[in-house]
């Protein structure tokens, strides 16, 4: 059976951090849902490209997520963590011990206001490290602790999608998946 990831978008999300983790997580087999949390479907990105979300928020049970996923950008990472179902889902993900991510902004933003970096290595966009007070700031692309990955920004989405393969599939997928993306030689 396959995987199962919510992927929470808000009006002035980062397009590429959540394009990239949703394209390669369903290359990988993952089955990604993508959720909006606005009053429509359709959601607007930081940069003006218009994304139809698979199902309004209230439709969602997020119960049988095996992973929430919070992209970034501003002000996406604010409209999520105003969004008090959103927030709900999140702590009961984490209170679940089930996985939880965020890149850029949102771990600043939504993650550590709701105590989920407490005591863990985190890292986010630069300059909102100052909002990790409870956490360990890493400052690299991506990282693990426990249960919780989280990104730095647009450009560590292919590096996190990929770990977030990894930890849903298997390294092997991961892997395959990049080599076919092309990936490994751009990093060569």
């Amino acid at each position: 059976m396959a995987k199962k990831v919510y992927v929470f978008l808000a009006d002035g999300f980062e397009d590429v951090e959540a394009l990239i983790p949703i394209d390669v997580l369903r290359r990988g087999g993952v089955d990604v849902t993508t959720v909006s949390i606005s009053d429509f479907p359709l959601v607007r990105s930081a940069h003006g490209v218009n994304i139809e979300a698979d199902i309004m928020f209230e439709q969602g049970d997020f119960s049988d997520a095996d992973l929430l996923f919070l992209p970034g950008g501003m002000p996406g990472a604010s409209n999520l963590f105003d969004h008090k179902g959103v927030c709900k889902a999140i702590v009961d993900q984490h209170m679940a011990g089930k996985k939880v991510a965020a890149i850029c902004a949102s771990p600043a933003v939504v993650l550590a206001p709701l105590g989920i970096l407490e005591g863990k290595k985190a890292t986010c966009y630069p300059g909102f490290e100052q909002a990790l007070e409870d956490a360990t700031y890493t400052g690299e692309l991506f990282t693990v602790d426990g249960n919780v990955t989280t990104g730095e920004g647009p450009a560590a989405a292919f590096p996190f999608a990929y770990e977030l393969l990894a930890q849903l599939a298997d390294k092997k997928t991961a892997d395959q998946i990049a080599e076919g993306m092309r990936f490994k030689h751009l990093m060569a």
